[in-house]
């Protein structure tokens, strides 16, 4: 037994690096979602399965933008869960996702976070304009929406060039999370949840504004073989209490 679930974990992995087109075991949907929405989904899964018997989540963490390239590449996802509405605008363009079945579900916030024990005193963004700020962790513009927000926000504020030099790109909003919670750079742009879930290794040092409004979208996939199935989960955190529960737990708001 513990053989066959290592063989199918590693399966689903090959699926997803090589965008190799691997169905589902019967019963198992999965389900590629925005990294900011990690904690809070794994607990969701349990609810959900118990809500719905004989289904299983499989799920598939990342940055919105690569997940995206992902679905395209044919990687086997029913659902499409992403932080921002450009990224599923994309999936639209591409034709890639059920667009009737579209729904907003969540919203967040965008902050600037500190380490813990910083003592720089950072209060707002032009703060960031100070010599002894060396290293500013960004997700990056081209993949990762807090990535896009941040750049709005920061170019909103005229500061986004200026402090280019600075910036260290993750490669998702939880890589930016691990890069100030470890110290390795003096300040990074979040989502307020995110910086809720490390709040013993990162402090809110302001919340941001000017940018697009923080809301997550989640649509079926268009050539999911389990729609019906997708659509429950779609529904159970958009209307469910359980799931809507879960969501305002870790810090998500209503869309």
């Amino acid at each position: 037994m513990k053989m066959l679930h290592i063989m199918r974990s590693t399966m689903l992995f090959l699926a997803f690096a090589l965008g190799s087109v691997v169905p589902a075991m019967a019963g198992e949907i999965t389900i590629s979602a925005a990294a900011s929405l990690t904690n809070a989904f794994q607990e969701l899964k349990p609810l959900f399965e118990k809500a719905s018997p004989g289904t299983t989540l499989l799920f598939n963490f990342a940055a919105s933008g690569p997940l995206l390239k992902q679905i395209e590449s044919g990687a086997p996802v029913d659902v499409f869960a992403s932080a921002d509405q450009e990224t599923m605008n994309q999936a639209v363009a591409k034709k890639l996702i059920a667009e009737s079945t579209r729904k907003d579900f969540a919203a967040n916030t965008l902050v600037m976070i500190t380490p813990s024990d910083s003592t720089l005193g950072l209060k707002a963004p032009k703060d960031l304009s100070n010599p002894k700020v060396e290293r500013i962790a960004i997700g990056n513009p081209d993949s990762v929406p807090v990535g896009r927000y941040t750049r709005q926000s920061l170019t909103a504020a005229g500061l986004y060039d200026a402090l280019k030099p600075k910036f260290i790109m993750g490669e998702s909003v939880r890589q930016v999370l691990d890069y100030v919670g470890r110290g390795e750079v003096q300040v990074g742009f979040v989502y307020n949840t995110d910086a809720m879930i490390a709040k013993e290794k990162v402090k809110v040092a302001s919340e941001m504004s000017a940018h697009d409004t923080v809301t997550y979208p989640a649509a079926v996939i268009a050539a999911s073989q389990k729609k019906a199935e997708a659509e429950i989960f779609l529904a159970f955190i958009t209307t469910s209490p359980e799931g809507q529960a879960v969501l305002a737990k870790y810090g998500f708001k209503k869309p």
